[in-house]
C-alpha cells in the first residue's frame, strides 16, 4: 500500500515516462514512502549473516537510493561506506537522511552507472538491493564483472533474491504482466525506463558469479514474514 506522504499515481506515472535517472530524481523526496523502498527488517536479517560490528573495513552499496541499506551498513564497517547511484536526487536524499546514522565510518556518495562501477579492488563487501530489476538481462554480466572488480580478494557480495516462483504463483502472472507492459512502454516511447520483476534469480545467479570466480553460498531461512521465500546470497571473490 501507498503511504499518505507518499508519490500520486499522478506522479508515478510522470516519474514513469522519464528515464530512469530522471525519474528517480523526482521521486527521491518521497521515496521512503513507496513501497520500492527495500524494509528494515530484511535488511537487518540479511546484515546479520555479514558478521558482528566493526567486522568489516570497506563497504559498496550499489545503486543505494536513499541509504536505507546504509544505515544499517555502517556499523558494520570501520572505515568507510560508499553509496553509488545514478540519480544525483537519491544521493542527496541519502545525504540527507543518513546525517544521524549510527556508526563512525566515513560515508560517501557517488553518482554513476552500475554497468560501469569505477572501483578497483577497494571493498571488503559490495552489496545491492533492489536494483536488479533496472538492470537488463543482457547486462547483468557487466553488472557482475564490475562488482568483482570493486572487490578485494576474499571481499564478498552479499545480496537478496529468490527462486524462480512457479507458473501456479497468481504473483508470477502479476510480474510478468507488469514486465510485457513496460516492454510496449520502452517500445513506443524513449528514453526508456528499465524496471522488471524476476530479475536476477537463482540458479542464474549462480552462474553468472561463479562465471566471474566466486565462491557462491546461499543461506536459506532467517528472512521475516513475508519475506520467508528469499535467500541471501553470500559471493566471496577468490
Amino acid at each position: 500500500m501507498f503511504h499518505r506522504d507518499g508519490p500520486t499515481l499522478r506522479e508515478l506515472a510522470r516519474q514513469a515516462l522519464t528515464s530512469v535517472e530522471q525519474g528517480y530524481d523526482l521521486l527521491a523526496p518521497k521515496f521512503e514512502h513507496t513501497p520500492f523502498r527495500t524494509p528494515d527488517p530484511l535488511l537487518k536479517a540479511a546484515f546479520a549473516q555479514v558478521g558482528p560490528p566493526g567486522s568489516v573495513g570497506a563497504a559498496l552499496d550499489v545503486c543505494c537510493g536513499t541509504g536505507a541499506a546504509m544505515r544499517v551498513l555502517r556499523p558494520l564497517c570501520r572505515d568507510r561506506v560508499v553509496g553509488f547511484d545514478l540519480s544525483q536526487g537519491m544521493l542527496d536524499e541519502a545525504r540527507r537522511r543518513l546525517g544521524d546514522a549510527p556508526g563512525t565510518a566515513a560515508l560517501d556518495f557517488v553518482r554513476g552507472d552500475a554497468l560501469a562501477l569505477p572501483f578497483t579492488a577497494e571493498f571488503d563487501l559490495v552489496t545491492s538491493f533492489g536494483a536488479f530489476g533496472h538492470i537488463l538481462e543482457e547486462d547483468e554480466p557487466r553488472l557482475v564483472q564490475g562488482i568483482a572488480r570493486a572487490l578485494k580478494p576474499g571481499g564478498r557480495f552479499v545480496f537478496v533474491t529468490g527462486q524462480p516462483p512457479s507458473a501456479l504463483n497468481p504473483g508470477y502472472w502479476v510480474a510478468k504482466g507488469f514486465n510485457a507492459a513496460m516492454r510496449v512502454r520502452n517500445a513506443l516511447w524513449k528514453p526508456p525506463f528499465v524496471m522488471y520483476y524476476l530479475t536476477f534469480l537463482m540458479p542464474r545467479a549462480r552462474a553468472l558469479l561463479e562465471a566471474e570466480g566466486f565462491d557462491v553460498e546461499v543461506r536459506e531461512g532467517g528472512m521475516p514474514k513475508p519475506f520467508g521465500s528469499l535467500v541471501t546470497v553470500m559471493a566471496t571473490k577468490r
